[in-house]
């Protein structure tokens, strides 16, 4: 493979300055989840200029592109890149921010894009090296549940051909342009959304005595549901995080409200233990009611599944890395993020890998993600191609071998 990894690099570099254009019209672009149609119109448009066949409009705008080797006997591989931006108004003045008012591809998802229809010309343009298939999956809704990946895997459209393996790469502004890493194992939390709302008597907030302070009694809630989660979460020892996110009532200075609503986060990395925790997160609310005489109502929304990556499949990717990048740009990360991605669902349909790309320039400030100043270093984007394109090439050759 001495020879394909030579041509991988000089394709990846001849392509650069095309995805860089790709990853700006996208960023200049963005739409919100299952909103994305000029997306999958632009994405379309590309793949078709350079004859690779597309299925189109999955699950609203989602995209799977299928480039098939010299037969279909071998592995297919699927990769994921995901389409939507997220209600941001980004603070950046460069001739590539967004366009639309309000919305921004604060989340890397336009370089997730750009670098996949740069791997696609490459994989398409090097079919006669391996056999068997990849299919591009360009994705709506990851950032809104119940998330595209799931309503993808419902549409059947992955039934035929039905993936061996998945890859999706992120990027992670803390590591630096040119650096890829990789995690064996659980990586990225389990996700539930949390709504309570406490029904009781309004009234004059001068007449205590007339009312149940719905105030007071969500106030109670919160402290019982960080305290009694915090016990379970240290008897468990998972990684565990109950976030309370917001706290509303129509009321005023001196009005009790009606109702107060609560919402919520949940995320840990055990199936099992997700489970306990919601029912738990139930019975306080339930008994918290009961205890002051309201009502309560309660709407777990569940989200992502914990994502694992293939510990097999994380360590050949590592070595591949290696070879391509040299051992200094590769890393192996050992802290689990308690932040969350629908890829979860594929990983849950076959051995799956979901890896980091670095597009910071060294010692630079870092751009966080979901904020209206990230952004990234674009000479990142031909590490990503060129490493996905690599990674893509030698797990099928091995299968065809």
């Amino acid at each position: 493979m001495k020879y394909i990894k030579e041509v991988v690099k000089q394709k990846a570099s001849s392509l650069k300055d095309e995805v860089i254009r790709i990853r700006r019209h996208l960023h200049r672009f963005p739409e919100l989840s299952f909103k994305e149609t000029d997306t999958a119109l632009f994405i379309e448009k590309y793949l078709d200029e350079h004859g690779i066949h597309a299925r189109k409009r999955i699950a609203g705008n989602g995209i799977i592109a299928r480039i098939d080797g010299r037969s279909e006997n071998g592995m297919v591989i699927a990769v994921r890149a995901e389409m939507d931006a997220l209600p941001i108004t980004e603070s950046h003045s460069t001739d590539y921010c967004s366009n639309n008012p309000g919305v921004m591809h604060a989340c890397g998802h336009d370089a997730h894009m750009s670098m996949l229809l740069g791997c696609a010309r490459i994989i398409s343009e090097l079919s006669h090296c391996f056999d068997g298939t990849l299919l591009a999956i360009f994705q709506p809704g990851e950032e809104k549940s119940p998330g595209g990946a799931k309503l993808i895997i419902n549409s059947g459209e992955l039934s035929n051909p039905k993936p061996d393996i998945f890859l999706a790469q992120h990027v992670l502004p803390e590591l630096e342009t040119g650096k890829v890493g990789y995690i064996p194992g659980k990586y990225m939390a389990s996700c539930d959304e949390i709504y309570i709302r406490i029904h009781g008597q309004g009234g004059h907030a001068a007449l205590p005595a007339t009312t149940t302070d719905q105030i007071y009694i969500a106030s109670k809630l919160v402290v019982k549901l960080r305290e009694g989660m915090a016990a379970r979460i240290a008897e468990n020892n998972i990684p565990t995080v109950l976030g309370i996110g917001k706290i509303s009532g129509r009321g005023a200075t001196n009005i009790v409200p009606d109702t107060v609503g609560i919402e919520g986060t949940l995320r840990t990395f055990d199936e099992n233990w997700r489970q306990n925790a919601l029912e738990h997160i139930r019975f306080l609310t339930e008994s918290t009611a009961a205890e002051f005489g309201v009502k309560s109502e309660i709407n777990i929304v569940r989200g992502y599944p914990v994502l694992c990556n293939d510990t097999v499949l994380t360590e050949n990717a590592v070595k591949l890395s290696r070879e391509l990048l040299g051992d200094e740009n590769v890393e192996v990360f050992e802290d689990v993020r308690m932040s969350s991605d629908d890829f979860s669902f594929y990983s849950g349909l076959a051995p799956s890998l979901y890896y980091r790309i670095g597009l910071r320039k060294k010692n630079a400030q870092v751009k966080k993600l979901h904020t209206p100043e990230f952004d990234i270093d674009e000479n990142g984007l031909e590490t990503g191609v060129a490493n996905l394109s690599w990674l893509i090439l030698n797990l099928l050759s091995k299968s065809s071998n």
